[in-house]
């Protein structure tokens, strides 16, 4: 019992760490959090298959990387900040107006999603880059 239970854990989480891994693939051509999510998913692959962790320590890095120069400068930030809004707008846009191809609440919802995934990602980056040069400082004196 406990073996078909493990099966059905790394299954779920090979599953998931497959979809945020092509999803990131797929945003870092497009707006959106790229790195950081095909991370998520190296992560979450690396939990269900452990021959995988080895790729963890790079992927990190590079997001982590990216995450920094996303908030590097204000023009960065209000650039994001636009895509947000762009992507919430859109959203409701095609929730609302029949109109517009593919119109309906799937696919404003998703981009309402995007948006609000792309802020969060966003104040995450601030706040950590903002307390890294906090502590800078401190450990150089």
């Amino acid at each position: 019992m406990a073996r078909s239970v493990e099966s059905i854990r790394r299954a779920a989480l090979g599953t998931l760490g497959a979809v945020l891994v092509l999803v990131g693939v797929a945003l870092l051509v497009l707006p959106g959090p790229g790195l950081l999510l095909v991370f998520a998913g190296v992560v979450l692959l690396a939990r269900a298959v452990p021959a995988l962790d080895r790729f963890v320590a790079p992927v990190r890095e590079q997001a982590m990387r990216a995450a920094e120069e996303s908030v590097s400068s204000p023009w960065r930030v209000a650039g994001s900040v636009l895509v947000g809004l762009f992507l919430v707008g859109a959203g409701v846009v095609w929730g609302l107006v029949p109109r517009v191809p593919y119109s309906g609440w799937a696919t404003g919802a998703s981009l309402i999603i995007s948006g609000c995934v792309l802020f969060a990602l966003l104040v995450w980056s601030h706040r950590r880059v903002r307390a890294a040069r906090r502590r800078s400082p401190s450990t150089s004196g």
